[in-house]
């Protein structure tokens, strides 16, 4: 498979799942003219689009596309229903496109209904996880957002974090805030900050790395707990999730 990610909006980012075959599957297409383009140069026609949430800037180009393409499918949460036809998944559902085989797993916290797909290697999260950060809480609580990412945590090292946005360089300057002296971090950050330079992309990251670089992914950390002053042995993971999100939020 070609993994192809499409810049879009301000920070966006629209992921296709090309099969080499002339097909393909896309992901939060939250406009259209840069997928249709994009289908255009590689000649390719789209079987089916997955959808992670409902918010705006990953759904804003389904009409459009769905146009230029009639029957073609549109998989997303229950939260999505209302506003495209579609087929809703919930967590547990298996999903055959293209020959893969996606597992859906339910990952709330930047909305309740949220959504991620898991196929290996590929994952695509949304605004769940993103590299060396995690999303905004807009409907759901640091509770959910922590369950959330100990599922996609489970995944193995080698799974592709397809996010959905441009955060990386921010989230590394908050982790360096938190961790000064981590290597990881710090090493990455180079890295990025040498990337965006040259106009590459940061993504798609790994889950091994983000074991390293993303704070969230490290809340049972006793190093992390420590420069948080949460070495209270009551002190829960989620509940270090709840402060590391609310100094992100004021950072």
């Amino acid at each position: 498979m070609n993994l192809i990610s499409i810049p879009a909006l301000q920070d966006n980012y629209i992921w296709m799942l090309d099969d080499q075959k002339g097909h393909c599957l896309i992901v939060d297409p939250g406009e259209a003219a840069p997928v249709l383009a994009a289908l255009k140069a590689a000649n390719l026609t789209p079987t089916a689009i997955l959808l992670t949430h409902h918010h705006h800037d990953h759904v804003g180009g389904v009409n459009e596309i769905s146009g230029h393409f009639p029957g073609l499918k549109v998989y997303g949460p229950h939260e999505t229903e209302n506003k495209f036809s579609q087929i809703s998944l919930k967590n547990g559902d298996k999903l055959v496109i293209g020959g893969l085989e996606w597992q859906i797993f339910a990952t709330p916290g930047h909305t309740l209904g949220h959504i991620s797909y898991y196929s290996a290697p590929y994952l695509f999260c949304g605004d769940t996880m993103f590299s060396a950060g995690c999303g905004r809480l807009f409907e759901g609580t640091p509770e959910q957002m922590y369950q959330s990412f100990q599922r996609l945590a489970a995944l193995p090292d080698e799974t592709l974090v397809c996010a959905a946005h441009e955060y990386t360089l921010s989230n590394l300057k908050f982790a360096r805030s938190i961790l000064p002296e981590d290597h990881d971090i710090h090493s990455h950050e180079h890295k990025v900050q040498q990337m965006r330079e040259k106009g590459q992309s940061s993504l798609p990251s790994t889950l091994g790395l983000e074991r390293k670089i993303n704070v969230f992914l490290r809340c049972d950390d006793i190093d992390l707990q420590n420069k948080l002053n949460l070495n209270d042995p009551l002190k829960t993971g989620s509940q270090v999730f709840a402060h590391l999100r609310a100094l992100k939020d004021s950072f």
